[in-house]
């Protein structure tokens, strides 16, 4: 394995790099680290949190700010240099912003994104881009009004699409949509999104559904694959683009007539966890190796004081043996999972 060696992060021996990028079993190395802030979500998706987030007793509290950060520096000392706000929805937290500038001045860490319904981000577009977050995803399922408050439980359709065109006009490196493919919308508004990718230099993502243990029942009956919308592109000239250091599981379609691009995350495909280059780290201070894996391993313990560090560093590395080589998502298997506001999708 070729060495890695990241910038020094200080004097002392808890500020040394650690020898070795963070690697799997399997040849597979890690750059990416998703980091949920949250389970709570305001909205009700129906594929999600169909009833509203409800808080379950005896759970430990939310990570605080300073748990967050020494947890991103032990992962940037091992190599990983992108960082992902997720959720639940990430901006229901008081302190998101303090939380993203904190991370974004982290030394080794190159790329801040963040995940989200996009409720509040025509007001704060500008602030979330000055507290250092480069990247932006937003959650838009259907561009149709009714469809939308039926699948989110909210019509705030108009608000979200404001805040597609604040996030473009804030700065943003990077500016993309995501769409969970539902069987019920298979049939509507695939012209009016390839109309707005059209005008926004934007990547508007297909999701193929993703069954949990808490929507099994909704998966059979709403889940569809994206080979439909990768043969009607391929049929209208777009053309795949080679994927990019540090990306997700998208593949990405330019077409010369389209100012932004078309995304397909197929997680049912052959090959998909291939490449996979994400961990995950919980809301309660789990690690997770998969996002359909068993039970994650707790760091929280490890999080409470800076003279932690090389001890944290060291329960990383000790769980990337565990990593399986694919999920089981084809065997009905979702692990621990119970929903994509869990762990962050």
């Amino acid at each position: 394995m070729a060495l890695f060696d990241p910038p020094s992060r200080g004097e002392g021996p808890a500020a040394m790099p650690v020898e070795g990028s963070l690697a799997d079993s399997f040849g597979r190395r890690f750059s990416y680290l998703r980091v949920s802030l949250t389970e709570r979500c305001n909205f009700r998706c129906t594929y999600c949190l169909p009833n509203g987030f409800v808080k379950q007793k005896g759970l430990p509290a939310e990570l605080s700010a300073d748990e967050i950060a020494r947890a991103v520096s032990a992962f940037a000392q091992l190599g990983l240099w992108k960082v992902r706000l997720t959720g639940g929805e990430p901006t229901v937290r008081s302190d998101f912003a303090d939380i993203a500038q904190s991370i974004a001045a982290t030394e080794g860490i190159r790329r801040l994104a963040m995940t989200t319904n996009g409720y509040r981000l025509a007001e704060n577009a500008p602030e979330w881009r000055a507290a250092g977050i480069d990247a932006i995803n937003i959650s838009i399922d259907t561009l149709d009004r009714e469809d939308f408050a039926r699948v989110t439980g909210h019509d705030r359709l108009d608000e979200v699409v404001n805040g597609v065109d604040a996030a473009l006009d804030a700065g943003f490196s990077s500016v993309k949509v995501n769409s969970v493919l539902l069987r019920e919308l298979r049939e509507s508004g695939l012209d009016d999104i390839l109309a707005f990718v059209a005008e926004r230099d934007i990547a508007w993502r297909f999701i193929e559904l993703m069954r949990t243990n808490d929507n099994a029942p909704f998966h059979r009956e709403q889940s569809t694959p994206g080979h439909a919308i990768l043969a009607r592109l391929e049929e209208a000239g777009w053309r795949e683009l080679p994927r990019e250091e540090g990306a997700g599981p998208s593949r990405d379609f330019v077409h010369p007539d389209y100012r932004g691009r078309v995304g397909l995350i197929a997680p049912y495909a052959a090959g998909f966890c291939d490449n996979c280059n994400r961990l995950r780290l919980s809301s309660r201070g789990k690690l997770h190796l998969c996002l359909f894996g068993d039970d994650g391993l707790d760091l929280r313990d490890l999080l409470q004081s800076d003279d932690q560090q090389d001890e944290l560093v060291e329960r990383i590395l000790s769980a990337m043996p565990g990593k399986m080589r694919a999920h089981r998502l084809h065997d009905g298997n979702s692990g621990s999972t119970p929903h994509l506001a869990s762990i962050g999708g």
